[in-house]
């Protein structure tokens, strides 16, 4: 990345400044990007390397190295993540007051991919004095980031799984369009290399009992995640043509047998119901997602919505199921809906549907997939029980995370595996919710620079190839130049503008940069002009107070 920061809009010179009494604050402040992850990742910090890697001296690979290892501090998983993650990080970058947001989740696709072919292994931490030894319950997202962050702190970690195959709901919940198996068994195996056992066809409570696994290890992580359907308690959804959105994606995912006949009617409004959806245009079925609000109040990610009415999913809102209607023989016959209308809001302001008076309606079916929710399976675990949310409702020796504390998105489940990891290790995790300053980056000053267009598969051809990967990844040079778009708010870029304007000459440029540090700064020096944080575009330099 170039140091003068003309190149991105800063003015060169000649605007007048407010006089400042007070000196420059050189601290880094936090993105609103890594505000807004969930697993807390410092965005801005694993894109510096690559943006500003020849003010650094860093050949392409190093850079790309150094931005990997950074991501994988906090997810083991990019190329995972940056299939499936809606990342809304994005929602919160300053770069949409310029133009758009950075394609965070094109860039860290590409990096974790790139990654796999390189043969990459997962960085090892200095071990602990005392090797302890872990049992995880659950080799879902939030199992397997509690192991991965115990193992490389050189403790003994196996993890017990039910399914034969590791990855939870990553590998049995999510279609393969979304996300292929081999992506996942890569950054999968990488954990495995750390000297993680993972112990499938095991289920606990049946094979193994609660005491057995605490006589075998000091302490335990249950990430069982949110596998059992819950039911609409309504006649008929136990008969024939009636599946649960997990039993549907399940055995998708598993290429175990299934049909969804001609007329395919998805329950709910979540990210489960939308896959199922769109997994029934894959088999040829015409599909209908019922939901009982109005569909701009759907939970699933607005993406996937808008890619399944693309491939020619059918949507009605404010609509109730009553009934599952079967034919003498036991065959599968239709829903019975009820049509609502938008009432008043609840304490949470939320619309309350009300019924429309005589307008149940009939609506034909050859298979009916309830996927309105789900929970965690306790069933021989009740003494493990989490009493709520915190870690200090768990019981001694024991700690949650993921869908067993509430249901969220993938990565939500691997912070809360890191965070209880750092906890059964002694460190205590840092509070992503500690207020602190936000950079005041000057938007205006930088240059229109086009995002980075998603490499999106037609509809047709998407449904004409179930398997066929919804967008390819970008190529390298698009991914060099989404790096340049990062306007890295809140950390020294190496624009060299306080340098050049400061008349005390306060700054000296250091002789090895690094991203967020290219200069020393005296204070003695300093004339508190003000000039140096008029100028900073990124907002790193700011009031001291």
């Amino acid at each position: 990345m170039s140091t003068d920061a003309t190149d991105k809009g800063a003015p060169p010179s000649g605007e007048g400044f407010a006089f400042s009494p007070l000196k420059p604050d050189l601290a880094p402040k936090v993105a609103p990007c890594q505000d807004n992850c969930p697993c807390g990742t410092s965005i801005r910090d694993w894109i510096a390397p690559i943006a500003q890697r020849e003010s650094m001296g860093l050949s392409t690979e190093d850079a790309y190295t150094q931005a990997w290892e950074r991501i994988v501090d906090n997810n083991p998983f990019p190329a995972v993540m940056g299939r499936i993650c809606p990342h809304p990080c994005e929602s919160q970058c300053n770069r949409s007051d310029t133009d758009s947001a950075v394609a965070v989740s094109s860039m860290e696709r590409f990096l974790g991919d790139w990654a796999l072919d390189k043969g990459l292994q997962l960085p090892c931490l200095t071990p602990a004095e005392e090797r302890r030894s872990f049992g995880v319950i659950g080799a879902g997202p939030a199992g397997l980031s509690f192991a991965y962050q115990v193992a490389r702190r050189g403790h003994a970690v196996t993890v017990y799984d039910w399914h034969p195959h590791a990855g939870g709901m990553l590998r049995y919940g999510v279609p393969d369009y979304r996300l292929p198996h081999d992506v996942l068994d890569g950054e999968i195996q990488r954990i495995v290399d750390l000297g993680v056992e993972i112990q499938t066809d095991v289920r606990i409570g049946r094979d193994l009992t609660l005491d057995e696994l605490r006589d075998r290890h000091q302490a335990l992580f249950f990430g069982l995640g949110a596998q059992r359907a819950r039911m609409l308690n309504v006649p008929g959804e136990t008969g024939p043509g009636v599946w649960t959105g997990t039993q549907f994606l399940e055995r998708h995912n598993t290429e175990q047998p299934i049909s969804a006949g001609d007329q395919l009617l998805v329950i709910g409004g979540g990210n489960t119901a939308i896959d199922v959806a769109r997994v029934g245009r894959r088999y040829g079925a015409e599909v209908t997602v019922v939901y009982r609000r109005e569909l701009a109040e759907m939970p699933a990610i607005a993406a996937e919505i808008e890619q399944a009415r693309a491939e020619g999913v059918e949507f009605m809102g404010l609509t109730v199921p009553l009934e599952i209607l079967h034919a003498p023989s036991g065959e599968l016959r239709g829903l019975v809906v009820q049509h609502m209308r938008t009432g008043p809001t609840d304490g949470s302001g939320r619309h309350v549907p009300e019924p429309i008076q005589d307008s149940a309606t009939e609506l034909p079916a050859t298979t009916v997939v309830i996927a309105v929710s789900q929970e965690p399976d306790w069933q021989g675990l009740e003494q493990a029980v989490p009493e709520g949310p915190g870690p200090e409702a768990a019981p001694p020796g024991v700690s949650s995370g993921g869908d067993v504390l509430h249901q969220g998105i993938a990565s939500a489940a691997i912070a809360e595996g890191k965070q209880a990891a750092l906890r059964a290790c002694d460190i205590e995790p840092s509070e992503s919710s500690e207020e602190h300053e936000s950079p005041k980056v000057k938007t205006e000053r930088y240059v229109h620079i086009d995002r980075v267009a998603d490499h999106e598969a037609s509809a047709e051809l998407r449904l004409r190839n179930p398997a066929l990967e919804v967008a390819e990844t970008i190529s390298e040079r698009e991914f060099l130049a989404e790096a340049e778009r990062c306007l890295s708010c809140g950390s020294c870029l190496g624009c060299f503008q306080c340098w050049m304007y400061c008349n005390a000459g306060s700054f000296t440029p250091v002789e090895n940069p690094t991203p967020g540090n290219y200069f020393s700064f005296d204070p003695d020096i300093c004339e508190g002009c003000g000039k140096c944080i008029e100028l900073c575009p990124c907002g790193f330099l700011s009031p001291l107070e």
